[in-house]
């Protein structure tokens, strides 16, 4: 059987990773895989996860199934972070644990593709490329628009708006609710209630990536767009990743969100999407969850959380501060958010960027805002000086 098959290329961003830690140079700089990294360069397990997981050690007395939907107690201890305590939206939504933002990401393409087969999923350009391959992988038509230009770095609304007024009722629109990746873009306040009139009007089903909730403009702030959009329509996906702001990136940590005005046709969507899990993986595995659900449901610990969160958040813009201000023609990162931007140069610069000055950006010219120190700054400027990616001063 495997004499048939053809060797299938490495994950571009892995093989970086890979390059970088191999990498002898001592100046090198890592701006490629999307993790944060401290004052001193390392990616730390949180203060509230380590308490957190020293209160399971002592009390967890069983490791049992917990069945499909995985712990109900972390979906639900989440619900007020995304939709805001109170929220009508609470009520309004189930959900499942999930591995990862990955996980719900892919399991709700299976949920769509179970209800409605023939549905097109909008998705602008750039973005992050697993979206398009889950949808495709579950059968969708993927229908890819102009979302931003590198060159001016300003995002396409006319293009955006087109693409909503392109839509056949029932398609789904893939939004990302804070901190946009790979280009750190957001949209304006007017602009999303635009976007979400546009969604009502034709009748589509958004879909909403909230991998970065607290890593933009606060835990709050980062939520505000996703219910801006959640009050205007009657049916939408959530997906939600707690791998970056709980910084349990190896424990794949997510869930899946459905939202419904219609109570009975959100309990038939729960059912299927607890279908829909079973031929993946059965059950998510637990450790994460547990993780998170302990810390929210601990006055304590979410507090410890909130702070560590709040200092991350503030780290990664003044980076973004920090590279604005040493040249003008980077302005435009401090006004972006989230871990990353994404800079106007080729696949042969960011090589030479790599080999020339151990400087790690992705191929396609993303940066990790979360991966740098203040004193990188200068050979970073200097190195995009020296490549023309940034005229001379």
């Amino acid at each position: 059987m495997f004499e048939k098959m053809q060797e299938q290329p490495p994950v571009s961003l892995l093989g970086l990773l890979i390059a970088y830690q191999a990498d002898p140079r001592p100046h090198k700089i890592d701006l490629g895989v999307g993790v944060y990294r401290d004052a001193t360069g390392h990616t730390p397990v949180m203060r509230a996860v380590k308490a957190a997981e020293k209160r399971l050690w002592e009390t967890q007395d069983s490791k049992r199934y917990l069945g499909r939907e995985g712990d109900m107690g972390f979906v639900e201890a989440l619900k007020p972070i995304i939709f805001g305590a109170g929220s009508d939206l609470i009520d309004q939504t189930a959900g499942l644990q999930t591995p990862g933002g990955c996980g719900a990401i892919r399991l709700a393409a299976d949920v769509i593709a179970t209800a409605s087969p023939d549905v097109r999923v909008w998705t602008g350009t750039p973005g992050w490329p697993n979206h398009n391959l889950f949808f495709s992988h579950s059968g969708q038509e993927v229908v890819e628009y102009p979302f931003f230009d590198l060159a001016t770095q300003t995002i396409l609304f006319d293009k955006v708006r087109e693409a909503l007024t392109s839509t056949r009722e029932g398609d789904v629109f893939l939004l990302h609710g804070c901190c946009h990746n790979p280009t750190g873009a957001n949209f304006t306040t007017e602009q999303w209630l635009e976007i979400a009139q546009l969604l009502a009007e034709r009748k589509l089903v958004p879909f909403l990536d909230l991998a970065y909730q607290g890593l933009g403009s606060g835990l709050e702030e980062d939520a505000k767009a996703l219910q801006l959009v959640l009050s205007a329509v009657d049916e939408a996906f959530i997906s939600y990743s707690c791998d970056k702001n709980f910084g349990l990136y190896r424990d794949r940590v997510g869930a899946l969100y459905m939202m419904s005005r219609n109570p009975r046709e959100l309990k038939i969507a729960a059912s299927n999407a607890s279908a829909c899990a079973a031929p993946g993986w059965g059950m998510p595995p637990d450790h994460g969850g547990a993780v998170v659900r302990t810390i929210l449901e601990s006055k304590e610990l979410t507090a410890i959380w909130r702070a560590e969160l709040k200092e991350m958040g503030e780290r990664v813009n003044g980076n973004r501060a920090a590279l604005a201000d040493a040249h003008p023609d980077l302005a435009f990162i401090k006004e972006q958010g989230g871990l990353f931007s994404t800079l106007n140069m080729s696949v042969e610069t960011a090589k030479k960027l790599r080999e020339h000055y151990a400087i790690y950006f992705a191929d396609s010219g993303r940066m990790n805002l979360a991966g740098m120190q203040p004193a990188d700054v200068k050979p970073i400027i200097d190195a995009l000086v020296a490549e023309g990616v940034l005229k001379a001063l």
